[in-house]
């Protein structure tokens, strides 16, 4: 297995940061390696926000719930649609952009911003950097926006905390390969039975760590009962995301 693939395969999220900084070319780079990331037909339609003022970050941190992770991190980076970007270049070529009022739009901004989240942490990582990928910046959408002074036709959709760690996270197991390959049609049949071996699988993981509290992948999917960040919907809207097309 090449260096490649192995850092790969030892993804885990790292959130015990040491406080130490980030130096700038380290930084430079890992920024650069998504602002290369592939993305939709060239539309380069994603944005970072580099946060690396303590006070900032610590206001950041309070808007996702208080994920102590964000503020102890030296570097705090928001992905963000950037819609806003696209309709300049729409309205220098002569025309009016639509693409933001459709669902279409909306995804294909989220998959570039995983692509980007993705590309943040490899990087990352590679340096021999700790990273995690924060989703709560959804939890308060709108005072993200604020902060951020984000415009129109922009969203704020995922963000990533890296920096030196003070020791390496646990790797979490997986659910088996089988429930997440499937080859030439997608196989239902023993799902569940896949579930249920991974439940047991995290019970004899979270023992192992001293948290027999910890929750089975079933247990947790309970959060999909609900809409657990419920103002996404109406800070996509005041932002001029209609989704209506």
């Amino acid at each position: 297995m090449n260096d490649t693939l192995q850092l790969l395969h030892d993804h885990r999220s790292d959130r015990a940061f040491t406080g130490e900084g980030v130096p700038d070319a380290q930084l430079d780079a890992i920024v650069e390696a998504a602002h290369r990331a592939p993305n939709f037909f060239n539309g380069q339609q994603i944005s970072l926000v580099v946060v690396r003022d303590a006070e900032r970050r610590q206001r950041i941190s309070a808007l996702t719930g208080g994920q102590a992770a964000i503020a102890k991190a030296p570097v705090f980076i928001t992905v963000v649609i950037d819609f806003h970007k696209t309709a300049l270049g729409v309205q220098l070529a002569g025309g009016s952009q639509v693409i933001h009022e459709s669902v279409e739009g909306f995804a294909v901004g989220a998959v570039d911003a995983g692509i980007a989240v993705a590309s943040l942490i490899v990087a990352a990582r590679s340096l021999g950097l700790g990273a995690v990928p924060i989703g709560g910046i959804r939890k308060d959408p709108q005072a993200l926006i604020d902060l951020l002074e984000l415009p129109r036709l922009t969203f704020p959709i995922a963000g990533v905390a890296l920096g030196p760690i003070a020791q390496q996270a646990p790797q979490k197991p997986r659910l088996p390969l089988s429930s997440f390959r499937h080859d030439e049609h997608y196989r239902a049949q023993g799902l569940q039975d896949d579930i249920r071996a991974y439940d047991r699988t995290l019970e004899d993981y979270w023992r192992a760590l001293g948290r027999p509290e910890g929750k089975t992948w079933s247990q947790a999917a309970l959060r999909y009962t609900k809409v657990y960040f419920p103002e996404t919907r109406a800070a996509t809207l005041r932002q001029g995301f209609t989704l209506d097309k």
